[in-house]
Order: structure tokens, then sequence, then C-alpha cells
């Protein structure tokens, strides 16, 4: 059996070869199709892991008060808007809220950004006024997955005895202190002078927002020098044990409620959103773009079969004689039919080998066009190979069946 396999095998490439200029143009439809898919579903893949460490810097198992349901409010007017208007976290509702909420396992921080136009100086260096200065408490950087990669976090101390310190993000080093070790240096913000105790860990931009130019001072602090009445603030609040998150976000829902005063039949004149609500937002879009990926593969790859139909088709008819030969010679009808489906095999899994080399490298392309990370898309590959192979069988059976049926004796006729 097995050298009646290499021997059908062999016949299969040499036929090949005599065919190159028409197997390469089968070659290339099918790989187009590939292509396609491979391709759009590497950089959909690609966009999915950035945003999910990206925004892995929320913190798992935290969930935020804020003012409305979506960071993004849409102004008032027409159908478009909101026709409500929540008040903003004032900080005395944030204060009560954080000494009020005693949920077991759980650990609030609030904080607010002062401004995401500050300059920062040091010495005769400054930066451009592009940095961001957030007040917090000693829970920010828990909450927010922030890891503190030189030096260390705020202390409870550091927060209640208003200790002029600061915490800078990772683009300082390089930008401001050239490469020096900014710990115990002293930096200016507003005229007021700050000691550096801890640099962040690099997060990188998320959606052109550089996580890494901002700096990060004791919430009192930040309030004596961003003096603005109207200042929104940040309510977040971790859980330790994720079996306790929807427990802990009634909780706090009832506790705000009854600081805001609200009566039982008045709906929530403020928002909430857990750490994962954006991602999987986010991901819901993806998800058109992965059935664009198929709709798109699928017509190109059902062109493609129906070419590698047409190619086999026509290559049964040219070798008509040649299968009268062999049949003549003793072939049989299975030995013969192998022979075609194998050639349909080599030729769809050819066009399946260039069609995912070609997507992953466009999908590497466009990742690293778009800052994304990249990671190899195995489930796109194993969709790719199986799909050669469905389009051989497809493609191959019917003149593979052709093929066998011939008569030797009329197939020896032909001219």
């Amino acid at each position: 059996m097995f050298p009646l396999l290499k021997e059908n095998i062999r016949i299969a490439f040499f036929s090949i070869k005599s065919q190159l200029l028409r197997t390469i143009l089968t070659v290339m439809i099918i790989a187009i199709g590939i292509t396609a898919l491979v391709g759009i579903l590497s950089a959909v893949s690609a966009l999915e892991n950035t945003i999910t460490s990206d925004f892995a810097s929320m913190g798992a198992n935290t969930f935020n008060l804020q003012r409305y349901d979506s960071q993004i409010r849409v102004n008032g007017g027409g159908g478009n808007g909101r026709e409500k208007v929540n008040p903003i976290l004032g900080y005395r509702e944030v204060k009560e809220f954080k000494e009020k909420y005693e949920y077991p396992y759980t650990r609030t921080s609030i904080s607010f950004t002062g401004t995401s136009s500050a300059e920062v100086k040091y010495e005769n260096e400054k930066t451009d006024p592009e940095v961001r200065v957030l007040g917090i408490n000693e829970n920010f950087a828990s909450n927010s997955g922030l890891n503190v990669d030189n030096g260390r976090d705020f202390t409870i101390f550091d927060i209640e005895n208003n200790n002029r310190v600061a915490i800078l993000g990772s683009d300082f080093v390089e930008g401001l202190f050239k490469g020096q070790d900014p710990l115990n240096k002293i930096i200016s913000i507003r005229g007021v002078k700050f000691r550096v105790v801890g640099v962040l860990e690099s997060k990188g931009s998320t959606f052109g927002n550089n996580q890494d130019l901002r700096v990060l001072i004791p919430i009192q602090v930040a309030r004596s020098i961003y003096t603005d009445p109207n200042i929104n603030y940040n309510i977040s609040v971790k859980v330790e044990n994720k079996e306790f998150l929807e427990a802990a976000q009634d909780e706090a829902i009832l506790t705000f409620r009854n600081i805001r005063g609200l009566n039982p039949v008045e709906e929530n004149n403020f928002g909430m959103s857990r750490s994962d609500d954006l991602i999987n937002r986010i991901f819901s879009i993806t998800r058109y773009l992965n059935l664009a990926a198929w709709v798109i593969s699928i017509i190109t790859i059902f062109g493609s079969s129906i070419a590698l139909m047409n190619i086999m088709l026509v290559s049964v008819s040219e070798r008509t004689r040649e299968i009268g030969v062999r049949k003549a010679l003793g072939a049989k009808k299975n030995t013969i039919a192998t022979q075609f489906f194998i050639e349909t095999l080599i030729i769809g899994q050819l066009g399946g080998f260039f069609g995912i080399i070609l997507g992953i490298l466009i999908g590497f392309a466009v990742s690293s066009a778009a800052g994304f990370d990249f990671t190899t898309p195995w489930m796109a590959i194993i969709w790719a190979t199986a799909i050669t192979i469905l389009v051989a069988v497809l493609a191959g059976s019917y003149p593979a069946a052709k093929a066998a049926k011939q008569d030797p004796i009329e197939s020896l006729r032909y001219e």
C-alpha cells in the first residue's frame, strides 16, 4: 500500500510541475483567501491583546463610582444626548463614602486629575506642559494595577500628614533626569516642591494617551494646588475576592445613594463601571471585525475552490489517455482517484501554507505600525489549515471520481 501511495505522490508532483504556471495561479488564488483570513484575525487578535494589557492597568476585581455609567458623556440636545445631567462627585461625597463604606475585604481609593498640562521642573531642566498631575490616596496604585518599579508607594502617613512627596511615571527618568536615579530628587510643580519617592513601571500609551508621563501626589496637597470648585473626583473599590464583587457593588450603590439623600423611588444620579466593562464593549466591536474577516475569506476561498476544481477537471481531460494507459496496465479505480485527490490536496496545502505565511506577515506589519502586541495567531492557523483541507476535499472529490470512472478503451482512443 505504501509503495503505491508513494508512487501516486510522485506522479502528483510531476503533474504539478508539468503545469507549473496554472498551478501557481491556483495556489495564489487559494493563498489570497487564507491571507485575508489569517491577516485580519492576526491583526484583531493583536488589537485584543493590546486592549487587554492596556486596560489591565485599571486593576482586577475593581469597580468605579463615577458621574455617568460611561466615561464619555454626550451633551444633551435632540435625540443624541442625555436628558439628565448628573452632578459631579464632589470631595465631601467621596470622603464621606470612604469613611462609611466598610464592606469586608475591600479597599477604596479616591483621586482626581488636577491638570493634564502641567510643567514639571528639576533644577535647570523642565518638561513640556503635557504632564498629568493626579491627586490620590494610599490605595490608588494598587486599585489601578500600578506597580512601583523603583522606590516606594505612598503610605497612609504620607496622605494624612499631607507630605509633599511624588511618584513619577517612567518617562521622567530619561526625559527630566537624563538617566539619573530620580529618588529623593526635588521637583517643582506650580512652584510647589516635592520629593520623589517612587517611579512607576512603564505602561506605554493607551490610544495615544501616554500613561508614563504623569505625577502622583497626595490628594490634599493636590487640592491645595488645584482649587477649581467643579473638580470631579473618582472612587475606585477593589474587592479581594471576586465572589464578593456583586455584593460589594450593591453595598457601594446603597451607601452612595444614602450620601446623596436619594429616596427609594429616585433613580441613581451617578454611574458605576467595572474594570472589565470597557474591555467587553470593545471586544463586542472586534467580533464584527472577526465576522468581516470570515465573510471576506469565505467568499475568496469559495472562488479558489471553484478554480481548484476547474484546474483538476481540465487536468483530467488533458490526461485522459494517461488514465487509459494506467487502467490498461491494471490500475484500479481507487488508485486513479487517489492520484488526482493527492494532487488536489497538495495544491490546496501549498496555497494554505503561503496564505498563512503572508497572513502572519501582514498581521505583524499592521500590529507593528499600530503599536499592537502581536502574538502568533495559532487559532487562525488551525482554522486556515482545516479550511484548505476542506477545500481540497470538496474541490478534488468530483474530478477524482470522474477520472476513476473513465473507460480505459475510450481513454486509449482519446487524442
